[in-house]
């Protein structure tokens, strides 16, 4: 059961002392920072932070018990609550009031990412008001009522901060309401509405997520997925709200993967009862179900411990794969996740081996998500890149370079992780290593992807392998595989297996219109001279050509005639440039002109006409 604990908590959680009747502990939720207060701060106050490298510890007069107490970003301010009506500013620090409201509150909640705080209003509390904060000044925002399961008579608060979480889930705020709904309904199991609430515009019901249960529950929000803690059967359970089931209605959610308990924490045990071998004690986690925040995890650690602990909770990505059955579901599922690129390349990996191999129409379906985000990332960067080059407009804010994900599996990825030894895999049909190769270039392809040449070498190589030449013929004919020259290169160097591969490389590098001189290198090497100065005069390039190169060419056939040919030609061409049918010193060509000279003799050079 170990592997499919998909919940885990962070390594170094923030440790307090356990609250009690001389210890107070308090939350800061806009810097995720624990205050211990003992005896009212004359004791000492303790603050301490997840990202904190040292906490901050300090002692301030007893004036009476604390009911509140957070600093100010970074530490600067600190505020101090003990009456429900006055806040105290140890540094004697003037307020100037900006704005005020006339609002009666039943209870209220921030969510200091957004600078957004709700406000509960009415006799039965489900109708709130936002207020959102920015540079100083105070707007209001549409107020929205929250669907109640039952409306009490006669009215009175039924709707309290312990149902109401505020978090941020793919960029957009999202109020999350746990409903319960009364056992004597049709469907007595609980569940979370989320409502979403738009900077401009007013909050609406977006999505609702089944719990199939009842009891107390707990929220968070981690990698934009919603965690839902179950107390009396300690496990918890996922949803992802851009996940959608097919078979209920729109936006109505089943949790992603089957409840689990999150994955066990060992504490080591310090103080004067410690042994230095004595193993780390497991903790039972006992979670408070009135949680501190949607981002953290707020856990009360039972004896022999006499502290609390402060985890961030943390979704572990490799038990998903195996809890999650459906190939396509499971990469939509992985490609919104922060850590996900090697298991992603891992389950493509065990798609294809194994004896977990998916049909090609399975295959074919991870491919097209997986490039899908490849080629969304490939426009980013293209308009970034334009816009850059081409400079900002008037009025326009800079553009920021697109930030490649790990969702972003490239060709390279593809080919060093999977492809590359797949290809090389002793016990699987050579056809349907071919096959799956053929579909990952169809795939780059329908998203209009310029396909790697080390692709198109795979799958040649496999072809070669297995000497299906008839099939490469007409993946070249029809071109299946893309002309580059590295392809063409690849083929010549096949002449030797396959001869007619000479001819459709040359094929290749002529219709690549930019390959000419790799032609004219390819016809030399085989000494086929003549051959390549027809070439070259037919695309008009023998004009500025190297006469030595041809020269040298045409002495290594060993053939006399080829050579005064050859010589020959590059006089007369020189008569045409120049009025003159000798080589420049700078063409080199001085020792075949001696050659030239002792085969042919004096009489043979071509003499300069005068008019």
């Amino acid at each position: 059961m170990s592997e499919e604990h998909y919940l885990e908590l962070c390594e170094n959680p923030v440790q307090f002392e356990n609250a009690s009747s001389v210890n107070n502990v308090f939350f800061d939720e806009a810097n995720k920072q624990v205050f211990a207060v003992r005896s009212g701060g004359a004791t000492g106050v303790v603050v301490k932070g997840p990202d904190d490298k040292n906490s901050v510890a300090f002692r301030m007069d007893d004036k009476g018990e604390v009911k509140c107490i957070k600093f100010s970003i970074g530490n600067k301010i600190l505020a101090v609550q003990r009456t429900p009506k006055s806040v105290v500013l140890p540094d004697k620090r003037s307020l100037k009031l900006l704005k005020s409201q006339s609002v009666n509150v039943n209870w209220y909640m921030y969510c200091p990412e957004t600078a957004v705080i709700l406000l509960s209003t009415t006799a039965q509390g489900n109708v709130l008001q936002p207020f959102a904060f920015k540079s100083g000044t105070m707007s209001k925002m549409p107020k929205f009522e929250i669907e109640l399961p039952v409306v009490p008579k006669p009215a009175k608060l039924n709707l309290t901060e312990r149902d109401i979480a505020v978090a941020t889930i793919y960029g957009q705020l999202y109020v999350m309401y746990l409903k319960h709904h009364s056992r004597t309904t049709d469907s007595p199991c609980a569940e979370v509405v989320l409502y979403q609430l738009p900077r401009e515009g007013s909050c609406k019901k977006t999505n609702v997520l089944k719990l199939n249960t009842t009891g107390k529950f707990a929220l968070n929000v981690v990698d934009n997925l919603v965690v839902v803690h179950h107390q009396s059967s300690q496990t918890s359970i996922i949803f992802d709200i851009k996940l959608r089931e097919p078979d209920c209605a729109l936006n109505v959610h089943q949790p992603v993967l089957p409840g689990r308990s999150i994955h066990p924490y060992r504490i080591p045990l310090t103080g004067l009862a410690a042994v230095p071998t004595q193993p780390p004690v497991p903790c039972e986690l006992c979670i408070l179900y009135e949680t501190f925040s949607p981002a953290c995890l707020t856990c009360a650690v039972c004896s022999p411990f006499s502290s609390g602990y402060l985890w961030y909770l943390q979704v572990k990505l490799p038990p998903t794969v195996n809890l999650l059955q459906d190939k396509g579901k499971l990469m939509d599922f992985l490609l919104r996740r922060r850590d996900c690129k090697m298991v992603i390349l891992s389950v493509c990996t065990q798609m294809l081996n194994g004896g977990d191999k998916g049909g090609l129409p399975v295959v074919a379906t991870v491919f097209d998500k997986l490039n899908q985000v490849y080629k969304e990332y490939l426009e980013a960067e293209q308009t970034y890149t334009v816009a850059t080059e081409s400079g900002p407009s008037r009025g326009s804010a800079a553009r920021e370079r697109p930030v490649r994900r790990q969702a972003v599996i490239d060709q390279s990825d593809m080919y060093t992780h999977v492809l590359s030894s797949f290809s090389e895999k002793k016990d699987t049909s050579h056809k349907f290593i071919i096959a799956v190769l053929m579909e990952y270039i169809r795939s780059l392809n329908q998203v209009q992807i310029t396909v790697q040449h080390y692709l198109y070498e795979l799958v040649i190589k496999m072809l070669v392998q297995h000497n299906l030449f008839y099939m490469l013929h007409q993946f070249l004919q029809y071109h299946v595989l893309s002309d580059s020259k590295p392809l063409a290169c690849l083929l010549l160097s096949l002449e030797s297996t396959y001869p007619p591969a000479h001819q459709l490389s040359l094929d290749m590098l002529k219709r690549l219109s930019t390959a000419n001189d790799e032609i004219v290198e390819v016809l030399l090497s085989r000494q086929q001279v003549l051959g390549a100065l027809r070439f070259i005069r037919s695309v008009g390039g023998h004009g500025n050509i190297s006469a030595r190169k041809f020269l040298d060419a045409a002495r290594q056939t060993a053939d006399q005639m080829l050579f005064y040919t050859i010589f020959r030609f590059f006089e007369q061409r020189n008569l045409r440039l120049r009025g003159n049918p000798s080589f420049n010193p700078g063409e080199h060509c001085e020792e075949h002109v001696v050659y030239f000279k002792e085969v042919f003799g004096e009489q043979a050079f071509m003499k300069q006409v005068t008019v």
